[in-house]
């Protein structure tokens, strides 16, 4: 049988509240009562926008087995199994120090300024091979994300990965200490949240914070590719951290990629670590997951897996939703093939999704053609930015490019113009745009920042696909 998360009593002595209700264990925790699954522990946390005290009796109502809360709400039973506490915010990061001390896992902690909740997921699976793992769900990976994806990490977990993510100075610091990760991974640094930093050699010193919480003898992985490569690895000494390991193409790379072919399910890789020769199949396409499942790999093997082991797990990776999911949806008298990259957006990020849709292979005389909303957060460079992916969708041969905002304007007017699709204001006209232009056989990838909203096109063309013809006669 396997023990509970939480136990009342676990959850009393880690957060010095008081019990009300009498005593109870739980099986998980959350902070939403709209996702609470039976048997969680709901923390009421006090929002911007909504404070979860309002929500208790709605959590009791979907069965959680209890409730942390700073303040007694209205209309509950008087044995109401209640955990009361001074700061409910500080109740989740008491639990979450507790569960981290108890654990004996070998822990991961990764950001960067693209590819963070990819390569999580992909570490996941590569550990998942090897023992029990816990990483963070979805991209849980702020001042609240972290704290409560700590607090969900059972006992007994082998393995844990959290994902730490920032846009300001000085947020990474203290996600870092809180998790106290063994091994620090840093996926990339780019010109995202450019808004917020003066440069990217400001965001290498925001993404070194990541170092001040790893453990005495712990590990960093870093981007041997990347131009701050030699900041972030002098930041990685400075904290102390003697195993140092790059990964990417460049020569001097512990783990390197020597080849890749990219076909429009997977990508076969070719790659040698340190003197070791290995090829495997990731089940997503894309050269940028080729780089990063190597920073999987090299994290991997530091927390102990075995190399061989951790990259056949990676055949059966999957692009997390709106981050490269293909979807085929029936179409006219044929289909079309959908590249969600919905999720969020950056410079380097987009022109890896042109790249992508570049290397697909329409059919029945389909065509390329690229969705594309608004890059935000880039700051003064925004425009520029924004025009200067015109290069990578005439080398990579994208048919039709259709642009959405005010800052994508720059893109469809730096187009030639036998490449420009057309030009929406928003993402809303943009998916009337797109749905009256697509035809059987496209491929088409939709991307933008998160605020763009490019997500209503993906939506827009589910909802327009036909369905699928019924059988004839049996077959």
């Amino acid at each position: 049988m396997t023990a509970p998360l939480w136990t009342s009593d676990a959850a009393l002595a880690a957060t010095g509240g008081r019990l009300t209700g009498g005593v109870w264990q739980a099986g998980g925790v959350s902070i939403d009562s709209r996702t609470l699954a039976a048997g969680d522990l709901f923390v009421a946390i006090p929002g911007p926008t909504h404070d979860g005290h309002d929500f208790v009796a709605a959590a009791f109502a979907r069965g959680a087995a209890a409730a942390l809360v700073q303040r007694l709400p209205p209309d509950l039973p008087a044995d109401a199994p209640l955990l009361v506490v001074d700061d409910a915010m500080a109740g989740l990061t008491a639990l979450a120090v507790a569960a981290r001390t108890r654990s004996a896992a070998r822990i991961v902690a990764i950001t960067g300024s693209v590819g963070k909740t990819g390569t999580k997921e992909m570490l996941r699976l590569a550990l998942s091979a090897e023992g029990s793992t816990h990483a963070t769900q979805g991209n849980l990976n702020n001042h609240w994300g972290v704290p409560l994806s700590l607090a969900r990490m059972p006992a007994e977990t082998a393995f844990a990965v959290f994902e730490l993510g920032m846009n300001h100075p000085g947020e990474i610091a203290p996600l870092s200490r809180l998790v106290r990760p063994h091994l620090a991974v840093i996926t990339s640094v780019e010109a995202v949240h450019m808004e917020f930093f003066g440069s990217t050699l400001e965001i290498a010193d925001a993404k070194a914070e990541i170092f001040e919480g790893v453990e005495p003898g712990g590990g960093a992985v870093l981007p041997r590719d990347n131009p701050h490569f030699a900041f972030l690895a002098n930041r990685a000494a400075a904290a102390g951290i003697g195993r140092i390991e790059g990964f990417g193409s460049h020569i001097d790379a512990e783990a390197r990629l020597l080849d890749c072919a990219v076909d429009p399910e997977a990508t076969l890789i070719f790659a040698l670590f340190d003197r070791q020769a290995i090829s495997y199949r990731l089940g997503v396409a894309g050269r940028q997951w080729a780089l990063n499942s190597l920073a999987a790999l090299l994290a991997a093997t530091g927390a102990g897996a075995q190399l061989e082991t951790a990259a056949a797990a990676l055949a059966a990776m999957t692009a997390p939703k709106g981050r490269g999911q293909r979807k085929r949806l029936a179409w006219g008298d044929g289909w079309i093939e959908v590249i969600d990259e919905s999720y969020n957006a950056s410079p380097v990020s987009m022109k890896a999704a042109i790249a992508t849709l570049g290397a697909a292979r329409p059919t029945s005389g389909g065509r390329r053609i690229a969705v594309l909303g608004d890059m935000l957060e880039l700051g003064h460079a925004a425009p520029v930015l924004h025009g200067g992916l015109a290069a990578a969708a005439v080398d990579w041969s994208i048919d039709r490019v259709f642009t959405a905002g005010p800052l994508m304007r720059h893109l469809h007017d730096a187009l030639p113009a036998d490449r420009r699709g057309g030009h929406a204001g928003d993402a809303g006209e943009a998916a009337a745009m797109v749905r009256d232009a697509v035809r059987a056989g496209d491929v088409v990838m939709i991307k933008g920042s998160a605020g763009s909203r490019m997500g209503q096109v993906v939506s827009s063309l589910e909802q327009a696909a036909m369905p699928p013809k019924p059988a004839i006669n049996g077959n």
